[in-house]
């Protein structure tokens, strides 16, 4: 039995290092460190902390800038997958990138190696030069989520073991049928982001859990509650958030870490401008963080998690009663972080989440 299975209350995960942590490029106890050492590393001590699960985010190369390191995705998940035992392994995928036939096979065989702990997570990309650079097509937003629906469409049914045959307009597949299917469950889980019209009616559609980035408690509590109203066959669906907490013994250290965090992340004003330039500016999240610009990859400090160790788990659990299952965890410096994280608010979080 799984740590996910176990817990009382969400679940938590982390994003892995694929380029460093995605705070500021300035901490003096962090500086960029993308390597395959440092993520093993850190996704064994995540499991043994008792973290649920890990986000490998997809790219090929760094959007911070050419001179950083980059973490390649799916190669990385296998290992992980062969050096842990419980915690779930999400691995980001973009559809331009991979034929889906080539991507569920390999989706199935990540399934093998894991045992059944091995997720997707539908990206629709945004970072224009990732593509342009390679010669890969980059249509307009809607576009990439018509091709993207037909993929995931195909991407489903393989790796549900079906024997499939479709004559779409981007894939014709002609009884395909992949062995071995997953011993463990009826398919590998699917998860995806996304705010706009397009990306939430295919992930009411064809995907188990929704993330969302960090913003504030009202915002989310709103789109569950709006995602809960669209019609959607099956199991329901659930819903993630990505957080950076600052959680400290007082409030005021706690204000005093964010403050810091803020201030060397100014450090970094002219990398961030340039990423934005490279982003589609059609892709709504940046919409939505643009409104309250945060930190972290997934914007987290949107969440508000910084306080006290009570004052943090009460709030996450106030996300958790609004129907948010699964936290995404960025921290900076990474692994100390981390260590304070589950050691002081996790169990806070629990006992809290029992006395339900």
């Amino acid at each position: 039995m799984t740590s996910a299975m176990k817990r009382i209350g969400p679940r938590f995960g982390i994003w892995a290092v694929v380029y460093g942590t995605a705070a500021s490029l300035h901490h003096p106890e962090d500086p960029p460190d993308a390597s395959w050492a440092r993520n093993r590393d850190l996704v064994l001590e995540a499991e043994a902390l008792g973290i649920d699960s890990v986000l490998v985010a997809q790219h090929i190369i760094n959007p911070f800038g050419d001179d950083f390191d980059q973490l390649e995705t799916l190669t990385s998940c296998g290992a992980l997958a062969a050096i842990t035992k419980d915690i779930e392994i999400i691995a980001a995928i973009k559809p331009y990138l991979f034929h889906p036939a080539v991507l569920a096979k390999m989706a199935l065989q990540l399934e093998e190696i894991s045992q059944g702990r091995f997720s997707l997570n539908f990206v629709n990309a945004w970072y224009l030069p990732e593509f342009r650079k390679a010669g890969i097509p980059f249509p307009p937003h809607d576009e990439r989520y018509t091709y993207g629906g037909e993929w995931l469409r195909v991407v489903r049914k393989l790796i549900s073991g079906e024997r499939v045959t479709v004559d779409g307009d981007n894939f014709k597949l002609d009884g395909y049928q992949f062995k071995p299917a997953s011993k463990w469950r009826p398919r590998p889980l699917l998860y995806s982001g996304g705010e706009s019209e397009a990306a939430l009616n295919l992930t009411v559609e064809l995907c188990d859990t929704w993330f969302m980035f960090g913003q504030p408690l009202e915002d989310v509590a709103g789109k569950i509650n709006g995602m809960r109203k669209r019609p959607r066959n099956g199991t329901p669906l659930s819903y993630g958030v990505s957080a950076f907490p600052f959680a400290r013994p007082t409030q005021s250290e706690a204000e005093e870490a964010l403050a810091y965090a803020f201030e060397l992340r100014e450090k970094d004003r002219e990398v961030y401008e340039a990423l934005h330039r490279n982003a589609d500016p059609e892709v709504v999240t940046s919409k939505v963080i643009a409104k309250a610009p945060g930190i972290g990859v997934g914007n987290g400090t949107g969440c508000g998690f910084t306080g006290s160790y009570d004052e943090v788990a009460r709030r996450i659990t106030a996300f958790h009663n609004a129907g948010v299952e699964i936290i995404l965890l960025e921290f900076q410096p990474f692994e100390r972080e981390m260590r304070r994280f589950a050691e002081e608010v996790m169990p806070r979080v629990t006992r809290l989440c029992s006395l339900k």
